[in-house]
């Protein structure tokens, strides 16, 4: 007969389990485990390995925010010249424009920018935001605001274009 010993959570040492971190040997419980391609690990070791893979320096912030939040201003500057021409299509050509604009930002921002960071992510994408809100609150100034919609439309299509590219995520 075999005699085996009971392991414990080396966070939550009253909780018994059978898992181990396939990377560090570790005990962990069924709350601490995080569930990877490869096995399960501890909150540890995956925190340790995504560290790996955040390599931007401060200038690549400065460098991702200015270069999206020029590029979002064109690209909305756009939707408000188009948006006094097209009248009832403008809802699918603000569509086309801000899926089209934010595979090019995104596309100009990773060329540009060789290191990443999921904060980096997040900054570009929010600088898409930034860089319409000239052209948004031009509209709101002028009382413009079925122009206002179209803004919106860009925003609510283009940023999570440009995040989703940039970062590499893949549906």
């Amino acid at each position: 007969m075999t005699q085996t010993t009971t392991l414990y959570c080396y966070v939550h040492p009253n909780r018994e389990t059978t898992l181990r971190c396939n990377r560090c040997e570790r005990p962990i419980c069924t709350q601490c485990a995080i569930r990877t391609p490869t096995g399960y690990r501890c909150k540890e070791c995956v925190r340790a390995q995504q560290k790996t893979f955040d390599t931007a320096v401060w200038s690549d912030y400065l460098i991702g925010f200015g270069l999206t939040s020029v590029l979002s201003l064109v690209a909305s500057g756009i939707i408000a010249v188009i948006s006094y021409v097209a009248g009832f299509f403008m809802l699918l050509i603000s569509v086309a424009i801000a899926v089209g604009a934010g595979r090019i930002i995104a596309d100009a921002v990773l060329r540009v920018l060789r290191r990443r960071s999921r904060a980096l992510f997040l900054v570009v994408a929010a600088s898409v935001v930034v860089g319409a809100l000239p052209v948004a609150g031009f509209f709101i100034v002028t009382g413009n605001l079925f122009a206002l919609i179209w803004v919106g439309i860009y925003l609510v299509v283009a940023t999570p274009t440009v995040y989703r590219r940039f970062s590499g995520i893949q549906f």
